[in-house]
């Protein structure tokens, strides 16, 4: 994947020769440093879109991980199956004059002194941008229990990977989407797998139970055993027990009950974040204190268009994000940050898609039926689409994206029909 290219260099007038103002404040900018902490999407992201807009200062990409920055969705995919040994970005670090440390842990920011603090000394800067996303949420208990895996990084996928080739009975603690995609790639190896979820459905926090309803069906079509309502009392080696005594075999077991910003390394800056540990961004993804931002996974922010704070843990926001972030830090005056919230994920054999936020929604409208092999729901708030989910219907998705952005009104009936294209429902 090609995230970026060379630097355009700085602006000129009319006749092509830099006029002594843009000669002055490319020296200026020159001067600068960036300096971002997480090289994960964001962060990428981030220092590629910086020099694609013309950024000649430095530009130092910080990450804790020792491997080449990578994408992660590969991971519960090719990667885990074997069918892909790594998924890194497609980009010449060196060609854009950006400065990658791997291996090296941020351990807390000085915004007075403008440095950030690491174990081999401190690093200083003029603009920083915190980019180190989210971390698994851990099952109590489970820490240290062998054959106990989470899911998130190319080590993670690299331990699980003979775990599938050994086809170990596994119990997948979590039915969202993380544990969908595992149990699937896990079924796809020839595993038995018994996924346990606590909520009385799949996706119980992300999706309304009308919806989500339909998708548990996949699960049993798969050869997967789907719990629901089921506690996890503890994890001993082998076995997962249940809070009802029941004790499921388990040669592994993989955890995917959610994730929580990675902003512990902020405490005591003054960066202020939210009660779900989140940055707390503003418009254009500036944090509390000057010249630092927050982007990705581990930032919030707020949108006019639903009304509300929100915090996208998805592959999307990561890639859009940066755009604001470096033009803000050019000195351009961005657009505020208000995306279409967008993820997908391929489970059970299916495909699917997700854009914009349903929370205030009124009016939910069905396209097809959810027993078939594709369907989509929309919903509505005064008449106007704010979110569709979309299985193997990727055609919605693309026209119910442009119709969130539009805002116009719609016929709900004509909506309701899957023989009618959703861009002629407008009214």
């Amino acid at each position: 994947m090609t995230l970026g290219s060379s630097p355009s260099g700085g602006p000129t007038r009319a006749g092509g020769a830099p006029s002594y103002s843009d000669r002055v404040s490319e020296q200026r900018q020159t001067e600068r440093r960036v300096v971002i902490v997480g090289a994960g999407m964001a962060g990428v992201q981030t220092a590629v879109s910086l020099r694609e807009q013309g950024w000649t200062g430095s530009v130092t990409l910080i990450g804790a991980e020792p491997h080449q920055p990578y994408d992660r969705p590969p991971l519960s995919k090719a990667v885990l199956l074997g069918h892909a040994e790594e998924s890194a970005f497609d980009v010449d670090f060196e060609a854009l004059g950006i400065d990658l440390h791997l291996g090296r842990e941020v351990t807390g920011v000085r915004p007075g002194a403008h440095e950030i603090d690491t174990p081999s000394g401190p690093v200083p800067y003029d603009a920083l941008v915190v980019a180190t996303g989210a971390l698994p949420l851990t099952l109590p208990g489970g820490e240290g229990v062998p054959g106990v895996h989470l899911l998130r990084t190319l080590d993670d996928a690299a331990r699980l990977r003979p775990v599938l080739g050994r086809q170990h009975d596994i119990v997948v603690v979590g039915a969202g989407w993380i544990g969908a995609e595992f149990a699937t790639a896990a079924r796809g190896a020839g595993c038995a797998v018994t996924v346990v979820e606590a909520a009385d459905r799949p996706l119980a926090g992300t999706l309304p139970a009308e919806v989500a309803a339909p998708m548990a069906a996949w699960y049993a079509e798969s050869g997967a055993e789907l719990l629901t309502g089921a506690r996890v009392a503890h994890i001993e080696p082998g076995a997962v027990v249940l809070a009802d005594g029941r004790r499921l075999a388990a040669g592994a077991v993989v955890v995917g009950i959610g994730a929580r910003p990675a902003t512990a390394w902020l405490a005591g800056s003054g960066i202020e974040l939210g009660p779900d540990g989140s940055v707390t961004a503003d418009a254009r993804l500036r944090t509390s204190l000057p010249d630092v931002y927050a982007v990705g996974d581990c930032a919030s922010f707020p949108s006019a268009r639903y009304g509300e704070r929100l915090l996208v843990h998805h592959w999307d926001n990561a890639l859009q994000g940066p755009h604001t972030v470096a033009a803000d830090i050019l000195g351009e005056t961005p657009r505020d940050y208000d995306p279409v919230p967008y993820f997908w994920s391929e489970q059970f054999g299916r495909f699917v898609q997700y854009a914009g936020h349903h929370a205030r929604a009124d009016t939910t409208v069905w396209r097809g039926d959810p027993a078939g092999a594709d369907w989509s729901v929309c919903w509505l708030r005064q008449g106007a689409l704010v979110a569709l989910l979309t299985v193997a219907r990727p055609r919605d998705l693309a026209q119910g994206r442009r119709l969130i952005v539009a805002g116009v009104p719609l016929d709900p009936d004509r909506v309701a029909d899957p023989s009618v294209p959703l861009k002629t429902t407008t009214l």
